[in-house]
């Protein structure tokens, strides 16, 4: 019998960062999904995390963790998509360094990923942001951070994992930027609005001297994890409510602010092109979804072609009573 937890560590720590060459947010997004992974099957077994077997983590399992992250969690399926993913890259990899298990490999990477539906993305109109934005107190500490750390997200469509590795040496306030790391070690240069330089000033004057070099730390003077700004935005969605009721309609996750920002940089520049620039796309056909889902962009491609015209006519009834009462012979019948 085999433990598990060597070979997650080399995966996780050898195998994508020194090999593989994936980038830190990569490996924080495995390591999220073996984290759930590990507590559903230490829960299903009975057995602590650390005490799991490589035998134990086969298909039958992987299929009920599947199923368990959609009906239980409540994930889309292109999260269970993802965690897949993830898993299978996990076995690949064990395919070599422990070829006895190839057969439960083998089954495990037949697990078929699901078929994911086209949705429009969501995003929030001007009123429903305004709302969130104005929810932090800036008489406080915490609600100064808050205030900054939103406005940057709605109006540079950050990701989280760009959120949280914001770095001091990122930022310039004169003139006013941030250098962003994103996905793939893409990098871009983004110009910050004006209300969001005003908030990034206003905290980084209460920020003080943490021992950490990110733009955003936790009351313990520590890195904002992914679950911390998720906390933040939660707690200001739930305070805006109060004031904004169409957002009871909305799930406002940190990942809808950032569709809320391309939404509005395309209403703004009427270019895609832009778009994927600001939120730092590998390909235009990632962007193309907003195109979707903004109809003014069909608005304009009516207003410009020229339409063909409708043909005149009456509507004629076929009732035969009503066809009398149409008729001239109604009429000639009085006469006489």
């Amino acid at each position: 019998m085999t433990p598990i937890a060597p070979h997650i560590t080399a995966f996780l720590r050898d195998h994508l960062i020194g090999q593989r060459g994936a980038s830190e947010h990569t490996r924080d997004s495995y390591a999220v999904s073996f984290q759930l992974l590990f507590t559903f099957a230490s829960q299903e077994l009975k057995r602590a995390p650390s005490d799991l077997l490589l035998e134990d983590i086969d298909a039958l399992l992987v299929a009920r963790f599947m199923e368990y992250l959609e009906t239980t969690r409540g994930n889309t399926r292109a999260t269970r998509n993802v965690r897949l993913a993830a898993i299978k890259s996990f076995f690949r990899f064990l395919e070599y360094r422990r070829p006895e298990t190839l057969d439960q490999v083998r089954r495990v990477l037949a697990i078929p990923l699901k078929t994911t539906e086209s949705r429009f993305v969501p995003y929030l109109v001007f009123d429903e942001a305004q709302a969130i934005l104005d929810a932090p107190d800036p008489r406080t500490r915490s609600g100064l951070r808050d205030r900054a750390l939103l406005h940057l997200a709605v109006s540079a469509g950050l990701r989280v994992s760009e959120i949280i590795g914001l770095q001091m040496d990122d930022l310039s306030l004169q003139p006013p930027s941030v250098l962003v790391r994103g996905k793939g070690r893409r990098e871009r240069a983004l110009p910050l609005w004006k209300e969001t330089a005003s908030a990034l000033r206003a905290w980084l004057a209460v920020r003080g001297n943490p021992p950490v070099p990110e733009v955003f730390v936790n009351k313990c003077a520590g890195e904002l994890s992914r679950w911390g700004v998720a906390h933040i935005l939660r707690k200001h969605v739930t305070a805006a409510r109060k004031l904004c009721p169409s957002l009871q309609r909305k799930r406002v996750s940190p990942h809808v602010l950032r569709h809320t920002c391309a939404m509005t940089i395309l209403r703004a520049t009427n270019d895609l092109r832009k778009v994927s620039l600001w939120l730092g796309h590998s390909n235009m056909g990632t962007t193309e979804v907003y195109v979707r889902a903004d109809p003014s962009e069909k608005l304009e491609t009516v207003e410009a072609i020229t339409l063909p015209k409708l043909r005149r006519g009456r509507f004629e009834p076929t009732d035969k009573l009503l066809a009398l009462l149409k008729s001239d012979s109604l009429c000639g019948a009085e006469d006489s």
